[in-house]
């Protein structure tokens, strides 16, 4: 594959590399949120549109869906097209997608909406590579790191966030808010982001048919990112239920839904800790280590049945810490695997990687709404334990 050319001809101002690193960090930040503004919000939405608790799960299932269908489908166009361009055409689509959703008067209109917002947020996929090109080359892992750090964040964020601005202001604001922020990143890379040659001129069904061949060549991508997906399911149904829960049993409201988001630190610090390990110890046994914790994690949530209402509390945050910090250190993991595989096709390799990882994602947010319609807790309790040790076993087969 031939190498990445930029040019500075169509950004009029030319800011330092840490600047850039730090616009593309907060995009990266920016557009991963649009796909978790919803979830700390649905039990406000289900009153707002007169629908049941239950049928608003398909908000984030769809929304997730969307994220995945676009890894697959758009992040190629990144190699055939200058990246720039499919920035900007994305942050402007993103932005009258959440518009679209504020503006919804239904719920068919809002998951209509919700679809093209996570086929959207898959900028936040186009900017790690970004990075790499516009890095010079000892930085580049310094780069990467940053916007990582960035996307990161904006998943920890999201939800703490929506859950504030859709009590204080309701579910629509924030949308709106998140429009208008999508926007302004448009404008900020207008400015500053510079060109990309396309690195291939192969066309669009080329371009995915690559990416099948990947598929089929590498047995060590394929069991990576079913393991993913497999723990990812888990993750999701937690995520996605977690706010009708504590409306249901605590008569809590979205701002502390979106609170728990808080535990996403542990995810932020598991990135260069799963890095360093995954490089001394392997990382398929990271891998099997951090879906050990997450299932442990998930189990000891079982507990709450025998706790008074504040240890129930306490118990809940630990446990969302320890299973983000396993989920998040398996991701790393994988990563490091699938990227030493073929150092040409890196983009398309994580565009498979987490294509599976959000299949499973959006399985895991309607699984999860169907499993507390009919299980209450302790069903979404035992859908995580499943998924995070069927991943331990997975990985641990090879």
């Amino acid at each position: 594959m031939s190498a990445i050319h930029t040019t500075h001809a169509t950004a009029p101002v030319a800011p330092t590399s840490t600047a850039l690193t730090v616009l593309l960090a907060t995009g990266a930040g920016l557009s991963v949120a649009s796909i978790y503004y919803s979830q700390p919000m649905l039990p406000a939405i289900a009153r707002s549109l007169g629908v049941a608790d239950n049928a608003v799960g398909t908000i984030p299932m769809l929304t997730q869906l969307g994220y995945a269908a676009g890894i697959l489908f758009l992040i190629p166009l990144g190699d055939r097209f200058d990246r720039r361009k499919v920035i900007l055409a994305k942050a402007v689509l993103l932005a009258l997608s959440l518009l679209a959703s504020a503006l919804a008067p239904g719920l068919p209109t809002l998951l209509a909406a919700s679809l093209a917002v996570g086929l959207m947020a898959t900028l936040a996929q186009d900017f790690v590579p970004a990075a790499v090109t516009l890095a010079p080359p000892e930085a580049r892992g310094k780069a990467v790191g940053a916007v990582m750090t960035g996307l990161l964040l904006g998943i920890l964020l999201s939800r703490v966030v929506a859950g504030g601005v859709g009590q204080v202001a309701g579910w629509r604001t924030m949308f709106v808010a998140a429009a208008v922020g999508a926007l302004l990143l448009a404008l900020a890379v207008r400015a500053w982001v510079p060109s990309f040659a396309p690195t291939t001129q192969l066309g669009y069904r080329a371009l995915l048919g690559s990416m099948l061949a990947l598929w089929r060549q590498y047995p060590l991508l394929r069991r990576a990112a079913v393991a993913q997906g497999i723990i990812s399911l888990g993750f999701s149904a937690f995520w996605s239920t977690l706010a009708v829960m504590l409306h249901v049993r605590f008569g809590l409201g979205s701002a502390v839904a979106g609170a728990f988001g808080l535990a996403g630190a542990a995810g932020a610090l598991a990135a260069p800790i799963a890095g360093r390990w995954s490089d001394r110890y392997g990382p398929r046994r990271v891998a099997i280590v951090g879906a050990a914790v997450a299932a442990v994690s998930f189990a000891a949530m079982a507990g709450m049945a025998w706790l008074p209402a504040g240890a129930q509390m306490a118990l809940l945050v630990l446990c969302a810490i320890g299973f983000d910090f396993g989920v998040q250190a398996t991701l790393i993991a994988h990563q490091s695997t699938i990227y030493s595989l073929d150092a040409e096709a890196r983009s398309r390799l994580n565009a498979l990687l987490f294509t599976v990882m959000f299949v499973g994602m959006s399985s895991g947010a309607l699984l999860g709404s169907l499993a507390l319609a009919h299980g209450g807790w302790a069903a979404i309790t035992a859908l995580g334990v499943l998924s995070a040790a069927g991943a331990a076993w997975w990985r641990w087969r090879g």
